[in-house]
This record gives structure tokens, sequence and C-alpha cells, in this order.
């Protein structure tokens, strides 16, 4: 009996997980004695497995993970963590969805302005931002310090992402033809020719681009005590990067709110260019050419003659009718604008009586003014008449049809998926509303639990806790925007291809400004060290890049698709060289 018990004993000892425990000695007692081997005291079987079964070591105690909320699972195993991750992460993806989903409802009851330019982007940096806080809110400073690698690794990766993976992935499966270096829409006949093949965006990516570059002040302000190898100045730069960082966020919030209203400003102003050159072409066909004299400058005799010729009842003056009837009769090709508003632009370039109506001498006035104007916009200087004039001409007119495309007018019929009402907006309002509230609920419930599990997952494998949340976590934090980019430029437009990298040029903005600002708060507020040299150093050389290419050309040829795939292992490969071949921090 007694040999059975021992026996029991020892497989309870090897196959539990309390595995360890210091035998106790107790008084004996007169029946199943066996001695502890200690101190002459003894121990009956049944006391011994109670003492080993009830009496954890503390070694044990120490090694136990904690739980998020006491109640969440955890797990000490690599494999464990892996699961928990794939779950967490699954779920801060959902989150994203949802409040993917619930913006976009949003936006069809409310339109752009205030929704579109304010609450839209914050809501597509809300579940980085809420990791970004709870790795820097969690336990005392020393933890703190140790687990916000967590969410400065996120806020790299995410932007190294969106630039670099998903920005030429974009590249690739939205390309079309180029023809003038223009992307022709919905035609893709060249396959994956490097020079010919690509895609082409409207002007207001390119300065989403210039915007996302001036974004990385406050990185460089909070760097500069470090680069100047000073210590007393660290707070200090933290406060000001975050005050400028906030004051940007705003800055941004009320560009967005205002974006469609200047981009109709401009694009009125593009269609009144347009119609400039229409008019100066169609003179210059009935002119034969000659609107210039011999020595380059407008020739006023020519002028004076076909203002008589467009002068339909010989009044000397050129009514509002007579004006647009010229303009109806003019092709303007694939542009359509409003006659009338047209007729009232002619007139107030025109017409500086302000009778309504354009006498001879006005006229010549105006049509000398534009002809200046061409030849400016087109680098004409000198003498230039006959033949040559129809160059210069085209050559205008050309450039104003491409700066109007390139302003991504939305009335030519590219925009039916947005056209017509909501069919039902209270039930819309309601249905955005619990999406965008189950998603931010969903967000900050399992973004401790994440973040918990990746320091879990770093602990049992000795992998950074840095690199795990800048390979991992973007994919789950972003994988919803990602999806959608791919989709809008899978489309073959310049319209889509533009709305699709204007978001990745303004998620980038967001992680810049937004989540800083809160990650630069925790830094200032718990007092903690900041030491991210070499993340900085990967987000900026990224961000400049990419915004000095995007800012200064609007279309992207198929080969430029690998600048953006070479700086992932680039960025990734820079940080480790930096932090655990040099310690650089």
């Amino acid at each position: 009996m007694r040999l059975t018990s021992l026996i029991s004993l020892l497989f309870l000892v090897l196959f539990t997980s309390s595995a360890y425990a210091r035998f106790v000695a107790v008084h004996p007692s007169s029946t199943d004695l066996i001695s502890d081997g200690i101190s002459g005291g003894i121990l009956d079987s049944e006391s011994i497995i109670k003492t080993v079964v009830s009496s954890p070591p503390a070694e044990e105690k120490e090694e136990a993970c904690e739980q998020t909320y006491g109640f969440m699972p955890c797990t000490k195993t690599a494999l464990g963590n892996v699961f928990l991750i794939l779950v967490y992460g699954f779920l801060m993806f959902t989150a994203a969805t949802y409040l993917s989903a619930g913006s976009e409802l949003l936006l069809e009851i409310l339109g752009p302005g205030i929704v579109g330019g304010l609450f839209l982007p914050m809501l597509g940096a809300l579940p980085d931002a809420m990791l970004i806080m709870v790795s820097g809110l969690s336990g005392d400073a020393a933890t703190a310090q140790s687990q916000v690698s967590v969410g400065m690794g996120l806020l790299a990766g995410s932007t190294v992402m969106l630039l670099t993976v998903i920005w030429g992935t974009c590249t690739v499966v939205g390309k079309c033809d180029l023809r003038d270096n223009i992307a022709v829409n919905n035609q893709d006949t060249k396959g994956f020719h490097l020079q010919d093949s690509g895609v082409t965006v409207d002007v207001w990516t390119s300065y989403a681009a210039r915007i996302m570059a001036i974004s990385v002040i406050p990185f460089i302000i909070v760097q500069l005590p470090q680069v100047l190898n000073s210590t007393s100045g660290r707070h200090l730069a933290v406060l000001v990067a975050l005050i400028l960082s906030v004051l940007m966020l705003i800055s941004y919030c009320v560009y967005q709110v205002f974006q469609p209203w200047i981009q109709r400003r401009r694009l009125a102003f593009a269609k009144h260019k347009h119609v400039i050159s229409g008019i100066l072409k169609h003179l210059k066909q009935h002119a034969l050419g000659r609107l210039l004299d011999d020595e380059g400058q407008p020739d006023e005799h020519v002028i004076r003659k076909l203002f008589e010729t467009i002068d339909a009842n010989k009044d000397g003056r050129l009514s509002a009718t007579e004006l647009k009837a010229l303009i109806i009769g003019i092709s303007f090709e694939d542009i359509d604008f409003d006659k009338d508003d047209a007729v009232g632009r002619v007139l107030q370039d025109f017409d500086k009586t302000l009778d309504e109506e354009v006498d001879q001498e006005e006229f010549v006035r105006g049509i000398k003014h534009w002809l200046i104007q061409a030849m400016g916009a087109s680098g004409h200087s000198g003498p230039d008449a006959g033949p040559r004039t129809m160059k210069f001409l085209d050559h205008f007119h050309v450039q104003t049809k491409r700066e109007h495309a390139l302003l991504g007018d939305n009335e030519n019929g590219e925009n039916d998926e947005e056209s017509g009402e909501v069919a039902d907006p209270k039930w819309i309002t309601f249905k955005a509303a619990l999406l965008l509230l189950l998603g931010a609920a969903i967000a900050a419930a399992f973004a401790d639990p994440l973040v918990d599990t990746v320091n879990n997952f770093s602990a049992a494998t000795g992998i950074p806790s840095f690199f795990i949340s800048f390979i991992a976590l973007p994919l789950a934090t972003n994988s919803s925007e990602a999806v959608s980019a791919i989709i809008f430029a899978s489309r073959k437009k310049i319209r889509t291809a533009s709305l699709t990298f204007s978001e990745l040029c303004g998620g980038v903005t967001m992680n810049n400004i937004l989540c800083l600002s809160v990650f630069l708060a925790i830094v200032y507020v718990r007092g903690l060290t900041w030491n991210f040299s070499s993340e900085v150093l990967v987000i900026l050389i990224v961000c400049l890049v990419m915004g000095c290419f995007a800012s200064f050309r609007t279309t992207y040829p198929l080969w430029t698709c690998f600048i953006a795939y070479l700086l992932y292992p680039f960025s990734l490969g820079l940080v480790y060289i930096l932090d655990y071949w040099f310690g650089w921090s």
C-alpha cells in the first residue's frame, strides 16, 4: 500500500505543472507513517499528496500569466500566444471593418464636409490609437516604458506598410495603358510593361502627399535633443512636439472640411481656362492662324475683324446671347460645363463697363489678355506668327485639358455609384451609428489583451516586441483599409486611383499627427523616456521618399511599384541593424 502511494506520488510530481514543492514536517501519526528525510518528522501519504497539490512553489507563481481584466485567456507558451494574437488580431480587424462600414454609411447621409473631413480620418485611425494608448497606460511607469515599444512598433509598422506593400499593390492592380503620360480609363492592354503601363491620379493626391511629408515635423522636433546629444531638453521637446502635432491635427481636419469647396473652385477655374482655349482655337481657325503680328504680339486688326464676324446683328456690341451662340458652336470634346455659367465668366473677363455687353474695344482688350496668358502658359516668347501660332495655342489647349482631367471632375458619369438618393435615411443613420459604436467598443475592449499577448509572445520566444508589433499588428488594424484601397484601385479609373492613393496618404498623415499625439501625450504625462531614434528614422525616410515622389508627379508608371516594395525590407532591416547591432536609441 505504501509502495503504491509512493508510485502515485512520483507520477503526480512528474506529470503535473505543480512539479516543485517542499515537504513540511508535521506531528507523527500512528498509521501509514514515512519519514520526510529532513528532521526526523514523518508524514502519511495523504498529507504528502495534499501538500504537493495545494502548495505550489513561489517560482511557479511568478511564472503564471496575468489575465487581462481578470478573465481574458492568457498563456506563457509561444504557440498559445500565436493563437491569441490571431484571435485578438481578427477582432481588431473586425473593429476596423465596422468603423469603415459605419463611416461610409454616415458619409452617404451627411456628405463630405465635417463628416468626411473630421470624423472619418479619426475613426480610421481609432484602432491604432487604442493600441498605442493601452501600451503606455498599462501598469506602473516601468511597465509602461517596457510596453510602449509595442505602440511605437505599430505606429511605424502601419506607416511603412501603407506606403510600401499597399502602395505597390495598388499600383499593380490599378494599372492602365499610358497615353501621353496619362492613364486611359478601363484600358489595360500593355500587360506588365514597366513604362507604358501605370496609374494616373489627380492633383489633390499630390497635395495629400505634400501634407503627409509635412506631417513628419513633430517627429523631427521630438528627436532633436537626441540628435544634439542633450538630455536636459528631452521632456520639453516632447511637449513642443505634442502641441505642434495637435495643432497640425486641427489644421488638417479644417482643411479636409473645406477641401470639397476648394476643389469645386479650382475645377470651375480649370473649366473657364478650357473655354478660353476653345475660343482662341476657334478664332485662330477663322483668322487663318494669324492672331499675332510679325513681332509676336496680338494683331488688333485681325481681332477686330473677328469681332465683326461674331457680332450677328452688327450693332457693335456682343450680347450674352451672341456669346452663348459662339460657345455652343465650339466643340469642347468630352468636357461638360454649364454654358450660361461660361458666358457669365467671359462677360466678367471682358465687360469692364458692367453693362452686360462687350463692345469692340473690350473684346480686343480681352482677347489680347487671353493670348498673352496662353503664350505665358506655353512658354512662348519672341516673334511667333503664322503656323507657329497654332503650336502654342494647341499646347495651351492640351495643357488646360490635362489640368481639368487631373482636378478630378466627377460630373461626367464616373460617379454613378454615388448618384441617387438614400432610400431610408433614418435606418441608414441608425445602422451607421450602431456599426461605429460596435467597432469602437471592440477596439477598446481587445486592444489591451492584444498588447499583453504580444509582450507574452515576446517573452516566450525572445523576439523583441517591437518587431512583432511592426509586422503583425498593422495587418490587423489596417487590413480593412488596405482591402478597400485595393478594391478601389482595381476599378482602373483616374478618379478611383486618385481616391485610393489619397486615402493612403491621409491614413499615414493621421498616423503622424493623431496617433503620434496620443503617443506623445502618454510619454509626457507618465514621464517616460523617448528612445526611438531608429524607428523615427524609418518613418522619416519612408514618408519623405514616397511623399516627395507623389508630390511632384501625377502618373506612376508600373516600375515605381518596385520602389515601394523595396522600402519595406529596407525599413525592417534598418531598424534591426541600428537597434540590435549598434544599440542606437
